[in-house]
């Protein structure tokens, strides 16, 4: 019988940033065990979540000329237009912004939202307040990657929250990169905003459950008609 979606999103393998923290959590938990076992079982559990934390399942991304898909597993926060931070250098117009919050028990790698060269990475160091809220976005410390496809440009802002104190980019600017293909993670909760072009409209609401590297928010090539939803 196939494993169910959720036991292999929970038995998916561990991103090697997570290593030291679950060696340092297992280590951790042997000194609980010799001090006191009851200690000891609080440690295992607590060395069994970090090692969730830390997953990096296999994703399945879909590839079309103008895809753009979800750089993140979380709810999305916000669906709005907004001005894009200044060093992100895509002018004073604002632009469509898609917010995807997560949780701490949220999938925190992040992926490519499309295919392109990274032309900018900056990181701009701030304040560690609630990721939830707007003003986050100008506020919090954050790493922010710039992608183009030649055509179009796209930008992925990580954003650290009230628990998160850490931000892994894993690309470097001028490198080529793939849809879906891991860019970073955060440590531990946290957001990810998405700036598109232009016009172009999200397709997906505020609410919504993404999947990192495989739910679609946008389409460039606007083959798509602007989507409705129902709450139920």
């Amino acid at each position: 019988m196939a494993l169910s979606e959720s036991v292999k999103n929970a038995l998916a393998p561990i991103h090697r940033e997570g290593y030291p923290f679950v060696a340092g959590a297992a280590l951790a938990t042997l000194v609980l065990f010799w001090l006191w076992t009851p200690l000891g079982w609080i440690g295992a559990v607590a060395t069994c979540w970090v090692a969730y934390f830390f997953r990096d399942p296999t994703r399945v991304t879909p590839i079309a000329d103008g895809l753009v898909v979800s750089p993140a597993d979380g709810r999305i926060a916000l669906v709005t237009n907004a001005v894009p931070p200044a060093e992100l250098k895509l002018g004073s117009e604002a632009l469509p912004r898609v917010s995807i919050f997560m949780n701490v028990l949220d999938v925190h790698v992040n992926r490519s939202p499309i295919g392109g060269k990274v032309a900018h990475i900056i990181y701009t160091p701030g304040k560690f307040i609630n990721a939830d809220l707007d003003k986050a976005s100008e506020d919090n410390e954050r790493n922010s990657i710039v992608i183009s496809d030649g055509k179009h440009t796209v930008a992925i802002v990580q954003i650290a929250g009230l628990i998160a104190r850490r931000i892994v980019c894993f690309v470097r600017e001028g490198d080529t990169i793939a849809a879906g293909e891991r860019v970073g993670l955060i440590r531990f909760g946290s957001r990810v905003d998405v700036y598109l072009p232009a016009g172009v409209r999200p397709l997906v609401a505020e609410g919504q459950t993404a999947r990192g590297g495989e739910t679609v928010i946008a389409d460039i090539g606007h083959r798509y008609p602007k989507r409705a939803f129902r709450v139920g």
